[in-house]
Formats: C-alpha cells, structure tokens, sequence
C-alpha cells in the first residue's frame, strides 16, 4: 500500500545573494488533495515552486516525490517524474494551435526516437496518432474542444488558462502544481476553474496551488500553508489557517474574506 503523502518538503532553504527567499520550509503534500499556498508578494511561493521543479537548486534541505528525491534533476526529468506546473503569467505558444500546444506537452510520454521520426516508422506514426487524441480529450475534458485548431493567442484569457492546465496534464502528473491560475478571470471563469479543480482533485491529481484570490483557496482548498518572508508561518485547514493571528497579521493587519 502505498503512503498517503505524495510531497515531502524538509527544511528547504533557497538564497540569492544576501536575500534569504526561503527559510527553513516544510510541507507535506497528501495524494489526491488540493493543497493550497498562499502569502504576501515577495514570500517565497513561486520561489518554492521553482526549487520543486527544477528551475532553482536549493541551498538545503531535500524534497521526495513519491518516495524519491528529486533534488537537482533538470525540469524535464521532474516532469518525467510526474510533477506538472503552470507560471504566473502565460506561456503558451501563440502561433500554434490549441491541440498543437498539449501535443507539446503530451511529448513528455513519447518513446520514438529521431530516427523513427524521420523514416516514419509505424510505430512513430500510431504514437502521433495516439497524442493527437489524447490531446483531443484533454482539450475537451478542460472545456475548450471545440477551439482545437484555433491559434493559442486568439483564446480568451481563460480559455488560455485552461489550455495551460491541458498541456500541463498532457505529461500524466500525479501532482499539478498551479501558480496563480485564476490571476485576471472575471467571477465567472474562477467559478468555472474552481469546478475544474475538483474534477481533476477527483480524478486522481493531487494540486498544489499558488493563488491569491483567497475566497477561492478558503472555499477550493483540502489544506493550506502560509508563507511570508520566506518562512511558514501557518499550516493547516483553511478555517483554521483563516483565524490565524500571523496570518492575518500578514495581510496588513485585515481579517481573511
């Protein structure tokens, strides 16, 4: 049987320069929740993300994802590990499609080799077929089937969002991680990414979300963890953390919608 956590964080400490972005930071990420982080600007969120994902190397402490270190592996080997993730801001490829764009992604579980592509052997033939329909599920499963062969920067803001959730789980993750996925959506597209959210939480992919719409991750989130300067300063479930004097300190001095 395998454990409950997914995500073990121990004691991760990340500096550039003088600045210490992260102090000392544990968390532990259980299979199949929404795990919610949330913290002033500046506090170390998306910083912890990169440590995760292999942008940054950090400067101590360890992680283990489903029971392996993933301490400085490139991102690609992360996302072969089953870690997925999306960025503040988008990063999409404009000039291609929306299907071309989870193809990408998709490319992660590939197995033909250069040389089957370019003779075009069967099987590099049947495995393309295979991306391109799984591709078109993921599009349909996130809400956007029908833009399949519209150019990724023609979407509206949140169908681009959602095609960034597609692409990210074109890899098969069994954690997504999310930073500021709802940042810019209107009341009713965050209410449709919240109902994506659970769908996905149900289907088996553990979350990891950065948001600052904290309506959202009080009412979204399984548990939540608070960051500030760089260090935890609360963790917990969200009515918990929400009560909490040094969270609310945090947000200058005003109480948690």
């Amino acid at each position: 049987m395998r454990p409950a956590q997914l995500l073990v964080i121990r004691h991760i400490e990340k500096r550039f320069g003088g600045l210490t972005a992260l102090a000392d930071v544990s968390l532990t990420i259980n299979r199949k929740e929404i795990y919610g982080l949330i913290g002033p600007n500046g506090a170390g969120k998306t910083t912890l993300f990169n440590v995760l994902t292999g942008l940054y190397v950090p400067d101590g402490g360890q992680f283990e994802f489903d029971g392996a270190s993933l301490v400085g592996l490139k991102p690609y080997r992360v996302a072969e590990s089953g870690i997925a993730r999306t960025f503040q801001n988008i990063r999409l490829f404009g000039n291609m499609t929306a299907m071309e764009n989870v193809m990408v992604g998709r490319h992660v579980r590939t197995h033909a080799g250069a040389i089957g592509a370019i003779l075009r052997t069967k099987r590099t033939r049947d495995e393309e077929a295979a991306i391109r329909s799984r591709s078109r599920e993921l599009l349909g499963y996130v809400g956007i089937g029908p833009h399949a062969g519209m150019l990724s920067r023609n979407l509206s803001y949140g169908d681009q969002r959602r095609l960034e959730i597609a692409r990210a789980l074109a890899t098969e993750p069994k954690l997504l991680a999310l930073d500021e996925p709802a940042a810019g959506m209107n009341a009713t597209e965050t209410a449709e990414l919240r109902r994506l959210l659970e769908k996905i939480r149900d289907d088996g992919v553990t979350i990891l979300l950065i948001e600052h719409d904290v309506k959202l991750v009080m009412g979204l989130c399984d548990r939540v963890a608070v960051l500030d300067y760089g260090r935890k300063i609360a963790e917990g479930e969200p009515a918990q953390v929400q009560k909490d004097p040094e969270v609310i300190r945090a947000y200058l001095g005003g109480a948690l919608p």
